[in-house]
């Protein structure tokens, strides 16, 4: 049973690190949760390492510059991990092809730039879906329209076999007070549809290793049992620490605040409903990061 805890200090003597996801915890995609950077900062003035573990679809560089306008500090994380890091690796070993068709938008360009964690990348080129050998899917070309509207384009590419790389596994995320739709939301239809899809951020294995290589790079030598996952998604961010055999700490006032009936904390019954219908388990649960 998760133990509901009121802030981040009550258990952060315990871990040397946390993997900590961003929009819904930090952020809400117009502004930063200032208790959220400020518990930030004091983990990491009490000697513990923020890496931010993200299923944001870009280069980490391009997240950095995000939080930066969203008021972020700098002094409250160490390093970044994003989901389209880890996706793009995959892309530049060739995993959908060398020639792909992309759902995105034009905001998406650098996904497609320079990587320098792979030698002798595939060169990839964006084409048409007709010429296409693979897609890769960044998010939807509109946020707010319903996925099922590129089911046409989809059952073409199931019947092609063409695998779908998702860049960012998340349904949705809301930004501010709207709801908007997430690559995974594409991705999840092509599975049910019987395409292969392909994912790289949370809850899956690829984005973790990403994560630890980027921890490393900052503190070398931390084990699992001392880092401890951050998030407000139950099937990227908790599944995902499960998965990795992580401590986590779940986030009741994201989107799961209606049915936690969070405000500042989560009601118990409430939560402890929520976890067992979504069959997951956290190790601390908090209304918000603070």
């Amino acid at each position: 049973m998760t133990r509901i805890i009121h802030s981040l200090s009550d258990i952060s003597d315990r871990y040397d690190a946390a993997f900590v996801d961003l929009w819904g915890c930090v952020h809400n995609g117009v502004a930063a949760f200032p208790e959220a950077v400020a518990a930030l900062q004091a983990f990491r003035a009490g000697g513990g390492t923020v890496v931010l573990l993200t299923n944001a679809p870009r280069p980490r560089d391009e997240v950095a510059d995000q939080l930066r306008r969203l008021q972020v500090p700098d002094d409250a994380w160490d390093t970044i991990a994003t989901s389209g890091d880890s996706a793009r690796a995959a892309m530049f070993t060739g995993a959908v092809g060398s020639k792909v068709y992309h759902i995105g938008t034009p905001g998406d360009e650098r996904f497609f730039g320079p990587l320098h964690l792979i030698d002798d990348p595939v060169e990839i080129t964006r084409v048409p879906l007709k010429e296409a050998e693979g897609i890769v899917c960044t998010g939807p070309f509109d946020a707010h329209a319903d996925p099922a509207d590129l089911r046409p384009d989809l059952l073409w590419a199931k019947q092609k076999d063409l695998p779908l790389l998702c860049a960012n596994p998340d349904i949705v995320v809301d930004r501010g007070e709207t709801r908007e739709y997430c690559a995974g939301a594409i991705a999840a239809l092509y599975t049910e549809m019987g395409g292969t899809s392909l994912y790289f951020g949370k809850p899956h294995p690829p984005v973790y290793d990403l994560a630890r290589r980027r921890l490393a790079e900052v503190r070398p030598g931390v084990a699992n049992t001392a880092i401890l996952c951050i998030g407000d998604g139950p099937h990227t961010d908790i599944d995902g620490a499960m998965g990795e055999d992580i401590d986590s700490l779940f986030i009741s006032g994201g989107l799961a605040a209606q049915e936690t009936k969070t405000s500042q904390d989560p009601e118990e019954s409430a939560l402890n409903a929520y976890l067992t219908k979504e069959n997951i388990n956290p190790t601390y649960t908090i209304g918000r990061l603070r």
